[in-house]
């Protein structure tokens, strides 16, 4: 759909619609935090009046300008985001190709393999039951983040042989479960792609300068004493990663929203999945990846989101500290809270997952974006299709967190 001169010009300029709904005052938002259960602020004592910079509900919120021609919104808002984000042109190439099969299980797993324009080749796992003879629903599985970029794809995969690393990973975070298996046994083509820089698309340290290294010799790591002291590298390497894709006119979840969107086109282009009915899901970063797909792209029918929702203003008050440079969009906050980048999905059905023990976020403030999120779903009678649950857990996705997300799949995408 085409904006007008006047649609154009308020996206542009970040204008409100006329009519919307007041915003919260600074000092409402003040008296807020205030309250809130954190003391003190990552920013010390600058950190209360950042918190209050961006308006609430923000200038494109749907909070604020409900009731609106929905679709219109839609196409508006994505077409904000899409300019802050700044992602680079992949193309149409589909150079996909098949590395490995084998079944294990009851799944056949494929090692595929694609190259994009920039970086070495993408490596992800496709599995699926054995005997699928018709078109089934098809899953996007996204792999967390975890401090570990060494690996990408077998943080949630059985491949028949894992690393002892991805073991005692799995142990930690998925209850001893290869989610994208049981996810594939029940019914499921599923798709697990690395994505910049993790994995095959990890950045090699034979490949930036000596200086860099910081004493690492260039050679990939292959003990587990080598792999972590890699990921130490790279979780300081974080920055430089950040600071130079601004420098070049992009952004990282921008560069993180094109290699996802190559990975939907891959998965829906294959002959035993059903384009219609195509679902994504991940704990953690494999949440924000979730939040930053499903929220852009109509393809997605289904998402859930298991221990990644919160607010902008948790990350510029408390929890900025926590989290990867992935996570940050330059100026978004002006236009979307967090949760309402998922929103922009509505009335999409979506599952979103937290743990009140969780030390990533504060429990607060992921109740504020819950309750966000659910105001986003009323503005258009769709509380139906939104469905929060919090457990009782830390910061993992565990086997009731699965079970649950496996059963939203089930509802939405094979009814």
């Amino acid at each position: 759909m085409p904006l007008d001169r006047r649609a154009f010009l308020e996206l542009l300029l970040g204008a409100a619609a006329l009519g919307s709904k007041s915003s919260v005052r600074p000092e409402e938002c003040l008296t807020a935090l205030t309250n809130d259960e954190e003391a003190g602020s990552v920013l010390g004592a600058y950190g209360r009046w950042a918190a209050c910079l961006a308006e609430d509900p923000p200038r494109l919120s749907l909070r604020r300008l409900a009731p609106v021609d929905l679709r219109a919104w839609q196409v508006q808002a994505r077409a904000r985001v899409q300019a802050l984000l700044a992602a680079p042109e992949i193309g149409l190439d589909r150079s996909l190709k098949v590395q490995a099969r084998l079944v294990y299980r009851d799944v056949v797993v494929e090692d595929l393999v694609w190259q994009l324009p920039f970086g070495p080749p993408t490596r992800a796992y496709l599995l699926r039951p054995v005997n699928a003879s018709r078109p089934l629903p098809g899953v996007l599985a996204f792999h967390d983040h975890g401090g570990d970029k060494f690996f990408g794809r077998e943080k949630i995969v059985d491949p028949g042989a894992r690393h002892p690393l991805m073991v005692a990973h799995q142990e930690k975070h998925y209850e001893g479960q290869a989610w994208a298996n049981e996810l594939a046994r029940r019914g499921y083509v599923v798709l697990v792609p690395d994505v910049f820089p993790f994995g095959s698309r990890r950045i090699r340290l034979e490949a930036v300068p000596e200086r860099v290294r910081r004493g690492l010799p260039p050679e990939d790591p292959k003990t587990e004493v080598e792999i972590r002291a890699y990921n130490e590298w790279a979780a300081w390497h974080e920055h430089m990663v950040a600071r130079s894709l601004l420098a070049a006119g992009t952004t990282w979840p921008g560069v993180l929203l094109a290699e996802l969107r190559y990975a939907l086109d891959v998965l829906c282009s294959l002959p035993e999945v059903d384009p219609e009915r195509i679902g994504c899901g991940g704990f953690s970063g494999g949440g924000w990846q979730t939040v930053l797909l499903a929220g852009m792209d109509n393809r997605i029918r289904c998402a859930v989101v298991s221990c990644m929702m919160t607010t902008w203003r948790d990350l510029v008050v408390n929890r900025s500290y926590t989290h990867t440079w992935m996570l940050y969009v330059p100026l978004l906050a002006h236009e979307l809270d967090y949760p309402e980048l998922l929103g922009l999905r509505v009335p999409a059905p979506t599952l979103v997952q937290c743990g009140t023990q969780d030390p990533l976020f504060t429990l607060a403030e992921m109740q504020r974006a819950v309750d966000q999120l659910q105001e986003v779903y009323r503005c258009v009678s769709a509380e139906a299709q939104l469905q929060c649950s919090f457990y009782d857990s830390g910061h993992c996705f565990g086997r009731a967190m699965q079970t649950e997300a496996f059963s939203w799949f089930d509802q939405w995408l094979k009814a």
